[in-house]
């Protein structure tokens, strides 16, 4: 049957109008799906690395500690003034004898995957970090028993007192994270594949994009707990919707992008581009860490040469600060010549066994290498190039090193490789390593000092292995009398002197950048992105 013309006419008008509604309504939802997504407060930041290793059990690399931070959560804290505050714990109770702690955590408390935080939960993810934690193996000297009491409520029961356990549930770095129990009973030796936490923010891993970009969304259902926020104990109230990391490693780029209001922050500008910084109005300046950090040169003292005691000695004549801390950091605002092992103008500072040392002593230093046997087979130094605040203390080190007597094969790459590389226990034929350069802020005292721990196989990369250092260090995390742990650091420092297990190359500071349209930055050891708005650019 065929359809006349008029009807023809008018049933093209009326799909051309149903049509032209459909997408005007289509149109209307984009709209509305756009301005939903633009009034999402986002901040983007540049961190001082791309994050490629996320277990921050596994590394100490501070990269993967930051990203620790930002999913997951930890029992204590310590606050602005140092001292230890509960986080996930409701509260404690600690027996007479100073041997048991129980402790109980908040209601409430929920893993990202909707499951809630249990005992079990806590007590799995303490025996992984102090399998591989510098104060985390220090409490298992110390430990008897870890038992789960019911869901909320768990025990730590010590042989003897110890301050490890504080100390070590608490730090900013090396940090206890808590897990889920499936995931906390990876093998410390391995790295963990599931990546859910109950901290303040949801690793989205299907955004990530390592070299590119890493991105966090506000866990909706995160408890915090009701005090303000101080340093890195109190609430964790997240303000923002989203956070991403933005990978440029090109320093210049990074700051026209924070000039231009593209992104936000930057965790480490370079320091030579500082005064560029401060004549912006839009700009401000914040620190991290108030005490700074210390570079650490770092032996490898399993391979040949550095296995031989005069060999790392030789290294305390051939070097000196000044070098280095000129080479990278440039401005003397922002370092300083720091002979210790421990923070310089704190308590424990100490300049005890450090005369005549880091001077440049190329002759006492030859004489060393010469008592040591070395051989003249080349050294591997490894070198970062994409870090601003490493890439030039290899070449000055390599230098230095050469004017000792030294042969060296510095081989560059960027920081995450040398992260990966330097955990390989590898003989130099296979891949190994000598020598390494990284920083640190954990320098206040033997117990926590991370690149002081010479338990042998069980402690970091550099694996230095003195039983005198170690009991020093066990006689340290005993002591409470102030006056007795000056003592034992300075017996500490003589000793890693007379065994080398790093050398200090001094103290440096770094600002963070931000745009004045955040405001809520908190000082605190580690970058943190809680209590942080955003308004405009």
């Amino acid at each position: 049957m065929r359809m006349n013309l008029r009807r023809r006419t008018g049933l093209l008008r009326a799909l051309v109008i149903t049509g032209l509604a459909s997408l005007g309504a289509m149109e209307a939802t984009i709209a509305q799906t756009q301005g939903q997504a633009q009034a999402k407060t986002v901040i983007r930041a540049v961190m001082h690395s791309d994050l490629k290793i996320v277990d921050p059990v596994w590394t100490t690399a501070y990269i993967s500690r930051n990203h620790g931070y930002m999913i997951y959560d930890t029992l204590f804290a310590n606050d602005a003034k140092g001292v230890t505050q509960p986080q996930m714990i409701d509260n404690y109770q600690l027996s007479e004898d100073k041997t048991v702690y129980t402790m109980t955590l908040r209601e409430g408390l929920l893993w990202h995957d909707g499951q809630p935080v249990t005992a079990e939960d806590c007590v799995a993810s303490i025996k992984r970090w102090a399998a591989r934690d510098v104060v985390g193996q220090e409490l298992l000297r110390h430990l008897k028993d870890l038992t789960v009491i019911d869901q909320r409520t768990f025990k730590i029961t010590l042989k003897e007192p110890t301050s490890a356990v504080m100390i070590g549930l608490s730090r900013a770095s090396g940090t206890a994270f808590m897990m889920p129990k499936r995931i906390a009973q990876t093998s410390p030796q391995e790295q963990i594949s599931e990546y859910i936490g109950s901290g303040p923010f949801v690793f989205k891993t299907n955004e990530w994009k390592p070299g590119s970009k890493v991105v966090y969304e506000k866990f909706a259902q995160y408890k915090p707990r009701a005090e303000p926020p101080s340093a890195m104990s109190g609430g964790k109230v997240v303000q923002v919707d989203r956070v991403e990391w933005l990978a440029i490693a090109d320093q210049q780029t990074a700051v026209s992008a924070l000039l231009a209001g593209e992104i936000d922050l930057i965790e480490q500008p370079s320091h030579d581009l500082l005064p560029m910084l401060k004549k912006d109005a839009n700009i401000q300046f914040s620190d991290w860490s108030s005490l700074g950090n210390q570079y650490v040169f770092r032996f490898n003292s399993l391979n040949k040469p550095f296995d031989n005691v005069k060999a790392r000695q030789a290294i305390w004549y051939a070097f000196n600060q000044e070098d280095f801390l000129k080479a990278v950091i440039g401005d003397p605002a922002y370092y300083k010549v720091c002979k210790s092992m421990f923070y310089c103008d704190t308590p424990l500072g100490t300049t005890i066994g450090m005369d005549k040392l880091l001077e440049s002593n190329f002759k006492k230093a030859r004489e060393l290498v010469k008592e040591s046997g070395y051989d003249g087979t080349p050294i591997v130094l490894l070198h970062s190039t994409d870090r601003h605040v490493y890439a030039n203390l290899a070449p000055v080190a390599k230098s230095l090193l050469e004017k000792a007597g030294f042969k060296v094969d510095m081989q560059s790459m960027d920081w995450q490789s040398v992260v990966v590389r330097r955990a390989k226990k590898d003989p130099i034929s296979k891949g190994g390593w000598n020598l390494t350069i990284t920083s640190t802020n954990n320098v206040l005292n033997p117990l926590e000092s991370g690149y002081l721990n010479a338990a042998c196989e069980k402690t970091t990369f550099g694996w230095p292995c003195d039983a005198q250092i170690e009991k020093l260090r066990a006689e340290f995390s005993r002591e409470t009398d102030l006056n007795k742990q000056k003592a034992l650091a300075q017996a500490v420092q003589l000793r890693a002197i007379e065994y080398p297990v790093y050398i200090p190359l001094g103290q440096w500071y770094q600002p963070m950048v931000a745009r004045k349209s955040l405001s809520g930055l908190i000082q605190a050891p580690a970058p943190v992105f809680w209590n942080i708005t955003k308004t405009g650019k």
